[in-house]
């Protein structure tokens, strides 16, 4: 009898921590785990390509996890990840110490690391054959020094120049005013914004005088296995950090270009995520940095956070 009573105690004490331990994620509603369940995460809009490529080849090796991606601008999103609103967040720069301070202070600790690299691309209408930028003439476009086509160009037709970004807080303005401005805001009439990268990719293509700048995860053809053609239906420009561009000095934001510094305008992706239950925000993540993962980036035509990438220059005779 007193091992029969002893067995039935600590059943009941196995039955009463298992329910404990379902109450527990009922009450967070969380019951993902780091192979299966569905999440909902956030990314900064300028990298949805990348992003949406990356959740088809994870859940077609997991077929029981399902991942939603929301698209937002830069604010949200950091508003989203300290607010503890999602668990993972893509974006172009990692959290500051003061952000890192204030999680801690709700007893969360944010990991953070790149996950690749794309380029900061600018791209005009068809019709436009000045497709060539120096450096410093992308400084002056953005600054609003340069206003007209015949700026860059004497013998342009094309009129006042019109500069597009996809939206008022997205990591590609952000990008800009850090890193190409030196922190000074655009505050010139010629540059504007839309809503989206794809809006912006269409607008350029109808409209002669405009330039857009968004991310070149947005440009890639997927049809090409090599990702050495971009959208056919726009002008990708050619950037040269020399004082005048040439298409023999110039270069497009190919990953190859962002590799070896030939293209001076690359941002990175950083990864952010907090979930302690380390389940599917953490797993998908991971995923993303491991070979397997890096090796998507790379074929979706970004550059790769880690691995071995050897460039070779070859001379194609005629």
């Amino acid at each position: 009898m007193r091992r029969t009573s002893l067995y039935a105690f600590f059943g009941i004490l196995f039955i009463a921590a298992v329910l404990a331990g379902c109450d527990k994620r009922s009450r967070n509603g969380r019951t993902d785990t780091p192979t299966s369940g569905a999440i909902t995460f956030a990314s900064d809009e300028s990298f949805a390509p990348i992003i949406e490529e990356l959740v088809e080849q994870f859940e077609y090796k997991y077929p029981n996890a399902k991942l939603t991606p929301q698209y937002v601008n830069e604010i949200d999103g950091f508003n989203l990840i300290k607010e503890m609103k999602t668990c993972l967040y893509f974006t172009s720069r990692p959290l500051k110490e003061s952000e890192v301070a204030y999680m801690k202070t709700l007893r969360q600790s944010p990991s953070v690391f790149p996950i690749g690299y794309d380029g900061l691309a600018f791209i005009c209408n068809l019709n436009n054959n000045d497709t060539c930028i120096t450096v410093n003439d992308v400084k002056r476009v953005l600054s609003g020094e340069i206003t007209d086509w015949k700026q860059l160009n004497p013998n342009s037709k094309l009129g006042k120049m019109n500069v597009i970004f996809d939206n008022a807080s997205s990591a590609t303005l952000h990008y800009v005013v850090d890193s190409i401005l030196g922190g000074k805001p655009i505050d010139s009439p010629n540059i504007t914004h839309l809503n989206s990268s794809k809006e912006v990719i269409e607008y350029v293509d109808k409209t002669a005088n405009a330039i857009g700048v968004i991310g070149s995860n947005w440009l890639n053809d997927r049809l090409d296995s090599v990702n050495i053609t971009f959208k056919k239906n726009i002008h990708v420009m050619s950037v040269s950090s020399l004082d005048t561009a040439t298409p023999t000095n110039s270069r497009k934001p190919y990953a190859g270009y962002l590799l070896t510094g030939e293209y001076p305008f690359a941002r990175t992706l950083y990864a952010i995520v907090v979930d302690p239950q380390k389940a599917l925000p953490w797993s998908f993540a991971n995923y993303i940095a491991k070979p397997e993962g890096q090796m998507i980036v790379l074929r979706a035509g970004l550059l790769p956070y880690r691995g071995d990438i050897t460039i070779r220059r070859v001379k194609v005779k005629n």
